[in-house]
Formats: structure tokens, C-alpha cells, sequence
């Protein structure tokens, strides 16, 4: 996202500001759906090895 900095140089930009939190709410989404799917593979296996 320096890049945008970049560009917009040092005064506020809307536009920028909002790349910035949609980049930023994919990046939450996909951390989010990488701990849905681990817990979905290895949930399963942490419970087979304790019984």
C-alpha cells in the first residue's frame, strides 16, 4: 500500500483510504477463512488422538 501513499503524496485521499480498508478487510477474510478451514481439517484428528 506505499504505493498508494505514493501517489496521493501528503494530503488526505477518500479514494486511498478506502483501498486501503477493502485491502485490508481481504486480507482479515482470507486470515479468518485459513483458521475455518485448518480447524475444520485438524479439529477432527486433535480429537481422534486424545480418545
Amino acid at each position: 500500500m506505499r504505493t498508494v501513499d505514493l501517489i496521493v503524496g501528503h494530503h488526505f485521499d477518500l479514494l486511498a483510504k478506502r483501498a486501503k480498508d477493502i485491502a485490508a478487510g481481504g486480507v482479515l477474510m482470507s486470515a479468518l477463512f485459513a483458521v475455518i478451514i485448518g480447524s475444520l481439517i485438524f479439529i477432527p484428528r486433535f480429537i481422534e488422538l486424545l480418545n
